[in-house]
């Protein structure tokens, strides 16, 4: 059987994972948001509603929902994965090495569906049944973790990104999601369906980047078939984009890598949270980088060596690149205030279903009405709390499997 492929941003979706907030979002309290990386408390029962009626918009167009957790259940059946995910989840150098060896014999005892509640949600010290002495213990609170949840495990697009055949497991920037990737990345690799690959494959289609230097898929535009932007600012450094840039050409899924600086604040974190591709040709951004945003073009030179130029402005590059006359953008607005409110709540981190037709959040109106004068269909859902961690449509999904655009 083919690989699935995902070869642009707006090819028709057919195949999406998704993963429904859970318990690890009810972690979250004022004293550990902000290293969590969220700006409020979200009401997860709420937020449980509007990521199912998000769920629902895509299979109504024809979209294949898979749930992370579903998918984890299933891998876990893999002895391999078991031991692989409890490894990851205890750390030795915060817990000690005979608390943490107890903590793994906990994890050990649980069913395939616990395991993944507990790696996904973690596990208190008050939840613990180990017994034994121990100073870490004794002198954290109760509801200290033991074993970090994930609460950002519902940005699927951030741990994991689709190229082609290939499947990158994101090396995170921040502490606090490092783990996700590496989870992300078991799931997938030991579920009976996912981590099938087509009898010709060169090699095993999942490259994992498991370290240093950073790359976040929030950050990878898939342009064109062939052509990526990859946005440098907080969450992947300049080495991460070569890194990333040396393996898509290594792969030859890749022909040019648009390096695009992006401020280093948590307003633009992503690329993706001042950009994203509605159509084949044209990108709804932000008014505030539309003019400054800049991009410099890499492309393999010889088996070992890069070609690369630049800066130069970033629509003209992205059209060369492509092979068309322009890139069109639909900015979101000259009234400032207003633009910038939504590009704070994910105005321009669109999903696209097929070209021209994309999933927005309802209550950045001012995009979403731009975007209709523009000839682009906007299917809203709600994103109150969904919008907490600062997250779109687009950061709430990786796409697994996408028809080419013609």
């Amino acid at each position: 059987m083919d690989a699935p492929r995902v070869d642009s941003e707006v090819g028709a979706l057919r195949t999406v994972v998704l993963h429904r907030p859970g318990p690890e979002l009810e972690r979250l309290t004022p004293r550990n948001a902000d290293r969590l990386l969220f700006d409020g408390i979200p009401w997860v029962e709420r937020a449980q509603v509007e990521h199912d009626a998000f769920a629902d918009l895509l299979r109504a167009h024809g979209v294949r929902v898979l749930l992370l957790g579903d998918v984890l259940v299933e891998a876990l059946a893999s002895p391999a994965a078991r031991e692989a995910g409890i490894a990851d989840a205890v750390d030795e150098r915060a817990l000690g090495r005979e608390l943490g060896e107890a903590v793994r014999a906990e994890l050990r005892g649980f069913d395939d569906a616990e395991l993944a509640a507990a790696l996904i949600g973690g596990r208190a010290f008050a939840e613990l049944g180990v017994t034994g002495s121990s100073l870490v213990r004794a002198m954290s609170a109760p509801h200290d973790f033991a074993v970090d949840p994930l609460p950002n495990l519902m940005f699927t697009r951030d741990s994991s990104i689709r190229v082609g055949p290939r499947v990158v497991a994101s090396s995170m920037g921040m502490p606090a999601r490092r783990r996700e990737a590496s989870l992300v990345a078991l799931a997938q690799r030991h579920h009976p369906e996912l981590g099938v690959v087509a009898p010709t494959a060169p090699r095993d289609p999942l490259s994992v980047y498991s370290s240093d230097p950073a790359v976040e898929g929030g950050d990878v535009l898939l342009l064109a078939p062939g052509v990526l932007a990859v946005g440098v600012g907080e969450r992947t450094s300049p080495a991460g984009a070569e890194s990333f840039a040396r393996a898509m050409f290594a792969d030859g899924l890749a022909h040019t890598v648009l390096a695009v600086p992006i401020a280093q604040r948590r307003a633009t974190m992503h690329l993706d949270t001042v950009a994203t591709m509605v159509d084949t040709d044209t990108m709804v951004i932000y008014p505030g980088v539309l003019d400054g945003l800049e991009a410099w073009t890499v492309r393999p030179d010889g088996p070992d060596h890069l070609d690369i130029r630049g800066p130069e402005p970033f629509r003209p590059a992205a059209a060369r690149a492509m092979g068309i006359d322009e890139l069109r953008a639909v900015d979101t607005g000259v009234e400032s205030v207003a633009a910038e409110r939504e590009q704070w709540d994910d105005g321009n981190n669109t999903l696209a279903l097929a070209p021209g037709r994309v999933v927005a959040y309802e209550r950045n109106t001012t995009t979403n009405a731009r975007l209709g004068a523009a000839g682009i269909e906007v299917l809203t859902i709600a994103g109150f709390e969904l919008g907490s961690g600062r997250g779109g449509p687009r950061c709430l999904s990786c796409p697994w499997e996408r028809a080419p655009v013609e």
